[in-house]
C-alpha cells in the first residue's frame, strides 16, 4: 500500500509506520543501560526526537505516550523530572505509565509513542 511508509530497522520490527498523517513509533529505550533512571529516560526521549524528525514530526505532535518502567515505584519520580523537562505543557498528549518486565535486565524504560505527522490537519 501506497499510504503506509515504514521506517525498518530489522526483520522484526519496524523503528516507525507512517499512516493517513498518524506516526507510530515502537519502543524506544536507552543505548547506555548502565545509567540511572533520569540518563536512560533522557536517551529514550533523544532517541524519540530523532525518530519523529525523520518522519518530519516533533514532540509537540505527540497524541499519546506509553511509558513502561521496570521499577515504578523506584523510578516514577526521576523519569518525570525528564519528562517534565523535555515535553512542552501546552502540547502534552495523553499519557500511561505503567510497570513491566523488561526484555533485557538493565533496561529501565521503554516508550512508545503516537503522533501527528507534521503535515496532518
Amino acid at each position: 500500500m501506497n499510504d503506509i511508509i515504514r521506517f525498518v530497522t530489522n526483520a522484526r520490527r519496524g523503528r516507525a509506520v507512517v499512516h493517513n498523517g498518524t506516526i507510530f513509533i515502537g519502543g524506544q529505550v536507552a543505548d547506555d543501560r548502565t545509567q540511572d533512571i533520569c540518563g536512560q529516560t533522557a536517551q529514550a526521549l533523544s532517541k524519540l526526537d530523532t525518530v519523529l524528525a525523520l518522519c518530519g514530526s516533533d514532540k509537540n505532535r505527540l497524541l499519546s505516550v506509553q511509558i513502561w518502567l521496570k521499577d515504578i515505584g523506584r523510578d516514577f519520580a526521576g523519569m518525570n523530572k525528564i519528562w517534565d523537562g523535555w515535553i512542552d505543557p501546552e502540547h502534552a498528549p495523553s499519557r500511561a505509565t505503567c510497570q513491566c518486565e523488561m526484555g533485557a535486565p538493565d533496561v529501565l524504560i521503554e516508550i512508545i509513542v503516537t503522533a501527528a505527522a507534521a503535515d496532518a490537519n
